[in-house]
């Protein structure tokens, strides 16, 4: 239960990149993650008990033990933030449950990802490509996938979490694809 936690608190941490919080007295260093929790329950408006209580402490605990938070006090401030480690880890979890949302109806626009990863980087070149395949993408040609609907947010996602530059990595949306007739049958169109 706690990897849940921990999962929860550095995907949340990445997502709005990091926490102000306004500290109500000098000891809020020593109370921070009663405080902590008193903010998560005050934004649920329902209690928490005291084993999930527990549960969130230890995952805050053993985050800042492995040094995924970077914890740092000005004044009457505290600030937290991931550490290096943190947002590989945070990143990671982001990567594992991206899913791209299907809208009700398509657009009838290709998304094409055309892709030249360097032989010297073969490992991260095969994960990528095990990624666009998990997504659903259809592979074109061995460097170029496609797929039908709006993905721009996820794939700079993906080439943010794989180190990509734009040089290696494009996203192409086109009207019309000759003989897509075999991909709007893969798509069920």
């Amino acid at each position: 239960m706690r990897a849940d936690f921990a999962k929860k608190i550095l995907t949340g941490i990445l997502l709005v990149g990091a926490i102000y919080i306004a500290a109500s007295s000098p000891y809020f260093a020593l109370n921070l993650p009663k405080n902590i929790s008193r903010i998560i329950k005050n934004a649920k408006k329902k209690n928490y008990s005291k084993e999930k209580n527990i549960q969130f402490y230890n995952a805050f605990y053993y985050l800042k033990k492995r040094k995924y938070l970077d914890i740092r006090k000005d004044r009457k401030q505290i600030y937290i933030s991931l550490t290096k480690e943190g947002k590989k880890r945070a990143g990671k979890y982001q990567i594992d449950d991206l899913e791209i949302k299907k809208p009700k109806k398509w657009d009838k626009k290709w998304r094409l990802i055309i892709f030249d990863i360097p032989d010297i980087t073969r490992i991260k070149r095969e994960a990528f490509r095990g990624k666009l395949k998990e997504l659903g993408f259809y592979q074109l040609q061995k460097s170029v996938w496609i797929y039908p609907y709006d993905c721009e947010k996820e794939i700079k996602l993906l080439r943010e979490f794989f180190g990509l530059i734009s040089k290696e990595l494009r996203l192409i949306t086109a009207l019309n694809i000759e003989g897509d007739s075999f991909l709007r049958k893969y798509f069920k169109f």
